[in-house]
């Protein structure tokens, strides 16, 4: 599956456009993350752990996203794109959503 950020796909024509396919993930920050990373803002510096939960959402969501386009019969996903919003207090989702295409 070949997923892009552009509306078109290097050596590849769309034939068909089957819809938005979307994957997403809500993750929620732990206790014991939240101390540690409570004492790193104090003194500055990276949130790694942070870092490191978003990036597993962002992967999640974005392999969520591949997988209902595969359901829908898709060659490609064009024109990615990726959201996060706050859910609840410690929560947050992560979106991905693209066109999914048929190629020649």
């Amino acid at each position: 599956m070949y997923i892009s950020n552009t509306e078109t796909v290097p050596d590849g024509e769309v034939v068909e456009v089957l819809g938005i396919a979307r994957g997403n993930t809500v993750e929620a920050r732990n206790v014991g993350r939240d101390i540690t990373q409570g004492i790193r803002n104090v003194f500055g510096g990276e949130l790694k752990a942070y870092s490191d939960l978003l990036t597993k959402a962002r992967d999640e969501a974005i392999a969520r996203m591949e997988a209902d386009a595969e359901e829908m019969g898709a060659d490609a996903v064009v024109n990615v794109r990726l959201e996060t919003s706050q859910i609840t207090e410690g929560g947050s989702e992560v979106m991905a959503y693209g066109t999914a295409v048929q190629l020649r």
